[in-house]
């Protein structure tokens, strides 16, 4: 009889411990942020009416291990012209799994958000600036219209480029693209270069 007493606690401790177990061993579920390994700035001429002139060009940066964790990536240098205004276009993918990430972006657009900073955009004497200009209306950064400044003050700088991911875009001033606080909206970075830029 004191066996039959005891019984229903000892099920209780291999119930408890049983539970424990399962918890500890749940996979934590985190979001990772996308793998980056080529990354395309593709620049089209405008016209004053905003009409294309000329053939696209483009600049690209790589690293086969992905840009934001291998050891070197190679960028190429940004030449522009001074006094022209550009579209330009993102393509960024990924060679190790073979997947567009620009189409992910665009699918995931609330989710997704790109800056544009460096000397190149930001400071009294920034040579550049940057509106969004995506398709869709939500701000991305996927296309944008580059203008450049008719006599810059200087004609070399950095443009730096950041994707951030799962960022809260009514953050105050998360609207800018050449918002230089962006890490206080939240989110990751899923890439963050620099490309040199030469302006003739």
């Amino acid at each position: 009889m004191k066996n039959l007493q005891k019984l229903p606690l000892y099920l209780l401790f291999v119930g408890l411990f049983a539970f424990a177990s399962c918890d500890s061993e749940d996979p934590v579920i985190e979001n990772e942020g996308e793998v980056i390994t080529d990354v395309t700035l593709a620049f089209t001429e405008l016209d004053g009416a905003g009409n294309p002139v000329g053939l696209t060009f483009t600049f690209t940066a790589a690293d086969p291990e992905g840009i934001e964790v291998g050891g070197a990536p190679i960028i190429e240098t940004v030449e522009l012209e001074a006094g022209k205004t550009y579209r330009m276009e993102i393509e960024v993918f990924n060679s190790i799994e073979n997947e567009d990430i620009t189409e992910e972006i665009l699918e995931e657009a609330d989710e997704h958000q790109f800056y544009f900073i460096g000397s190149a955009f930001v400071g009294g004497a920034a040579p550049l600036s940057y509106v969004y200009d995506d398709e869709s209306g939500e701000l991305i950064g996927v296309r944008g219209i580059v203008t450049v400044d008719a006599t810059p003050s200087f004609n070399n700088a950095q443009m730096r480029v950041v994707l951030r991911h799962d960022l809260d875009k009514n953050f105050p001033g998360a609207d800018s693209p050449s918002f230089e606080n962006f890490i206080q909206a939240g989110g990751e970075s899923d890439l963050d270069i620099i490309y040199p830029l030469i302006l003739n």
